[in-house]
């Protein structure tokens, strides 16, 4: 028997890859191709302060197919030595599409997208809140794919028309790579992607009548919904030369989420890439936050769900990135941890990267970024290390919310981008005051992908089998005092209300704010 050889599709906000693994897990071959971002100007019915971006489906569409091609060369595979196939992807980012031809109707809108915020204030009530909440764990922000769909049908002309016809075909990334991949054959996706739309019920498990009926969707446009490790059919022998079984789709946060083998109740992990996103495990019943955290489902195998309560920040990578291509202050990432470890501290500077709002637990879509306590001496290494830390303080925002909701878990597991600067990760530790622990492969969204994939095709017998593959790489205690911590902490939480409760120009507070 020839050995497993699993392919993952990892296509994120800002780049698509492809990575193919063995059966322990181990990357054999990789290829990547960053995705530019969308930024329009203007658009119908959207307010001119709204941040909107956008995405070229087709562009994802072709960078897949060429990342994979790369991969599978660099291996010295073909597309029949591939087991299985998973693909993970930024979810919430929402595309309609031709059902005749695969023609995308208007660019994909992003799930940092906010043009949407208007709609939903003037539709956000307290009893509406715990009506949504109830059916799907989530709040009424632009955030989610809903809200941008029913943009879509009103703005796009002929739009609506096309969907209560049965011509056209919703889908977040996963579905739409799914559709090209089986060569139009196969409308679906998991119920990882669904939960995440504002129109899946966790409770029922499927798509719900009333939400559609709430956020005008027709049901014609929607895919089905399949367990997260399942038969997805295969991929069109034409793509790549030979057919590739499809074996999961998973969306990003939940792929990492078993890449970290959270499989226990309790058990969490944050991932840092263009956002960052904190995952609890909280097991067989949708958790339900009081404070406004959100409900999601995990995963869900063999038709049984298993639930988990999601801490969402907008921007963690992506301030990295601004620093980059924005302000010009570094060339490459890798420079940020030498720039931090250069100075003692940030003399009071705090970065508050709220350039798409603020995500959990405020919930802000209006909130703008702002650099506060600059000083005539503040300088380059300053600001980086205030770029730096605001991830390490949002996390703990989103920490601090969740042990109100939920038993306070004992250690943090960290992957992606960001999880491999060592100072990063030990302030994390200092800031958050439990331990943090870094596995071997920190690209866990493809591995959780691949892993996954491979629990469909039957390379792995259960959870517990992939759970034994995982492997800590470096484990960081805290070692900041927890005086001085707090300090750092309460100027954080101070340079946030000055951003949340003013905002710029004297705004005044969303209604996300008033009710927090």
């Amino acid at each position: 028997m020839k050995p497993a050889v699993l392919l993952a599709i990892d296509q994120g906000t800002t780049s698509s890859r492809a990575i193919l693994f063995d059966r322990a897990g181990r990357p054999l071959a990789q290829a990547q191709r960053e995705l530019p971002q969308s930024y329009p100007q203007s658009a119908p019915g959207v307010a001119g302060d709204a941040v909107m971006v956008e995405h070229d489906a087709l562009r994802i569409w072709d960078d897949v197919q060429a990342c994979v091609r790369q991969a599978l060369a660099a291996a010295g595979l073909g597309a029949a030595d591939v087991t299985a196939l998973g693909i993970t992807n930024q979810r919430e980012t929402t595309l309609l599409w031709e059902r005749a031809g695969g023609r995308p109707l208007h660019p994909a809108i992003v799930w940092q997208d906010r043009r949407t915020a208007a709609w939903c204030r003037a539709h956000d009530d307290a009893q509406r809140a715990a009506w949504l909440q109830h059916k799907t764990g989530l709040l009424l922000d632009p955030y989610f794919s809903a809200t941008k769909l029913a943009w879509l049908l009103e703005h796009v002309p002929g739009a609506r028309a096309r969907a209560q016809a049965g011509e056209l075909a919703f889908g977040t990334i996963d579905s739409w790579l799914l559709w090209q991949l089986s060569g139009g054959r196969l409308h679906a996706t998991d119920a990882t992607n669904a939960s995440r739309t504002l129109l899946y019920n966790l409770h029922t498990q499927d798509w719900d009548a009333e939400l559609l009926e709430f956020f005008g969707i027709p049901a014609a446009l929607l895919p089905e919904v399949r367990d997260t490790a399942a038969d997805y059919g295969g991929t069109d022998p034409a793509v790549f030369g030979a057919a590739v079984p499809v074996r999961a789709l998973v969306g990003d946060q939940q792929a990492a989420t078993v890449g970290q083998a959270c499989f226990a109740p309790g058990m969490i992990k944050s991932t840092y890439g263009t956002g960052c996103f904190l995952v609890l495990n909280t097991g067989e019943r949708p958790a339900l936050s009081r404070h406004r955290l959100l409900g999601t489902v995990a995963y869900r195998l063999n038709g049984h769900t298993t639930h988990a309560m999601e801490g969402s920040i907008f921007v963690a990578g992506a301030a990295v990135q601004w620093l980059r291509d924005a302000m010009r202050l570094i060339r490459a990432a890798g420079e940020t941890e030498a720039l931090a470890r250069s100075i003692p501290d940030t003399r009071g500077v705090y970065l508050v990267p709220a350039f798409t709002g603020l995500g959990a637990p405020h919930w802000d879509p209006q909130a703008r970024g702002a650099i506060l306590g600059l000083t005539r001496d503040s300088g380059i290494a300053h600001i980086v290390r205030a770029a730096l830390e605001s991830v390490c303080y949002q996390t703990r925002d989103l920490l601090e919310a969740m042990r109100a909701d939920a038993p306070a878990p004992t250690e943090l597991r960290v992957d992606g981008g960001m999880a491999v600067n060592d100072w990063a990760m030990q302030f994390l530790a200092d800031i958050l005051r439990i331990p943090v622990v870094r596995p071997q492969t920190v690209e866990t969204t493809a591995l959780g992908a691949a892993l996954l994939a491979g629990l469909g095709a039957g390379v792995y017998a259960s959870l517990d089998e992939i759970g034994a593959l995982w492997r800590a790489d470096r484990r960081f205690e805290p070692q900041l005092p927890a005086d001085r911590a707090e300090a750092l902490y309460r100027g954080w939480t101070a340079a946030v209300e000055r951003v949340v409760r003013k905002g710029v120009e004297g705004r005044e507070p969303g209604i996300e704010n008033r009710e927090s």
